[in-house]
């Protein structure tokens, strides 16, 4: 008798290595919370009321309001931030005559660049434009005439600070400009070619125009395909001549992408704050659920239908199942696009953890738990494997909903040019 009433603490023994093993195998690490409050911390503070205007429509799992609210800020703010462009070349490329090229300003005048033959810009200078509004240009001091490496060049110079960076040229495609043109694809830094000085390449060259505007965009091509490099945008200009040849197409050209970079990074840092907001709610809803009393019927204990349960009602509250994506896509005019909502059988490519919960092992052995026998002592062991799958399926929804959200952020607020 002695030895039947001691067997449930044996087998207690030989279960509780296995229970702490599925505890801190489905258990995040804080180290990877960690990681995910810190991706913030660089990004643009908007004021505070913005963060609560989206942490609301988030709250309320409304998806158009968050769209609404997004679209103002970035329609409000497109010009509050100043995109930085960097012109760098070898020194005596022309880069402080493209400046005022780019500008239509002469070097005579007051705040134009100062040019010369010698090396005239020591330091790097910003320049502003009218014609690009709430836009500095930087005329950076050129590459090759100190002792200083390229490397030291990259540093001291700070391209990261840059959001566009025009590689200036004339005479040659020297090594100096595929270095600049490889660091700054390696930086993830969009940029230009400008080749300058066309206007004494076409009084000096034996070839007619289109002949050598062909070589000179076949050599550059060239030099810069030898290090596997993608084909930059590449503009023949003259330095005297700021309304011909390829200027104008520059200017068109840097317009367009002076506001996809000012909308991208609107739009990024705006997202991050509506990860924020997704990230919040679904640690409220975990948080609640920890006093939630859930049924002990045998076959919610082990079966899926709370979870298809709890997965819907999950949708609903974020705002991304069928009934609230239709009335978004009917909103945003974008019904031919099909907005669809996640299915109950996609659950486990979403989270390991969670297919590890869901599978057939793990079943039969919460089946074997539940069974009478035990007289209920395995029932926190149950409620525990319960809570934990749950509180799954809430990361798994709001990781849905931020990739979604990103996605319709991204097609309802930019301008079509951007897109």
């Amino acid at each position: 008798m002695d030895s039947v009433m001691t067997w449930p603490s044996k087998v207690w023994k030989g279960f509780s290595f296995f229970i702490n093993m599925i505890n801190s195998f489905i258990s995040p690490s804080s180290e990877s919370i960690t990681a995910s409050e810190s991706s913030y911390t660089n990004q643009i503070l908007y004021s505070q009321e913005v963060n609560e205007k989206i942490g609301q429509a988030v709250k309320e799992g409304n998806l158009w309001n968050v769209i609404c609210v997004v679209r103002n800020i970035i329609i409000q703010n497109k010009s509050r931030n100043p995109v930085r462009i960097a012109v760098t070349g070898d020194s005596g490329s022309g880069m402080s005559s493209f400046i005022n090229a780019l500008r239509f300003i002469g070097h005579e005048e007051e705040d134009s660049a100062p040019t010369g033959v010698v090396r005239t810009t020591q330091e790097p200078a910003s320049y502003f434009s009218c014609e690009f509004p709430n836009v500095e240009l930087w005329d950076l001091p050129g590459t090759g005439v100190t002792s200083q490496s390229m490397e030291n060049y990259l540093h001291e110079m700070g391209f990261d600070n840059y959001d566009l960076i025009i590689i200036i040229a004339s005479e040659q495609f020297s090594s100096n400009h595929v270095k600049l043109a490889k660091a700054m694809q390696s930086m993830r830094r969009k940029f230009y070619v400008v080749w300058t000085k066309l206007d004494r390449d076409l009084s000096s060259s034996p070839l007619s125009e289109p002949q050598l505007l062909q070589s000179i965009q076949k050599n550059i091509w060239e030099n810069l395909q030898k290090e596997g490099m993608k084909e930059p945008p590449i503009f023949l200009v003259s330095n005297f001549e700021p309304s011909s040849h390829d200027f104008p197409k520059l200017r068109d050209t840097l317009k367009k992408d002076i506001s996809n970079i000012r909308y991208t990074d609107s739009l990024e840092t705006l997202s991050g704050i509506c990860d924020k907001s997704i990230d919040y709610k679904a640690f409220s809803l975990k948080e609640a659920m920890q006093t939630e009393h859930l049924p002990m019927t045998v076959s919610r204990m082990c079966g899926t239908a709370d979870l298809q349960e709890s997965f819907k009602t999950h949708q609903e509250s974020f705002g991304v199942d069928d009934g609230s994506l239709w009335q978004l896509a009917q909103r945003t005019g974008t019904l031919e696009m099909g907005y669809r909502a996640m299915q109950f059988q996609d659950l486990h490519k979403m989270s390991w953890r969670l297919k590890f919960l869901m599978c057939f092992p793990v079943g039969m052995f919460l089946n074997f738990l539940a069974h009478r026998c035990w007289f209920g002592l395995w029932n926190f062991v149950i409620r525990k494997c319960r809570h934990k799958r749950q509180r799954l399926i809430i990361e798994v929804v709001a990781q849905d909903t931020k990739t979604f959200l990103r996605r319709v952020l991204k097609e309802n607020t930019f301008p079509t040019e951007v897109l």
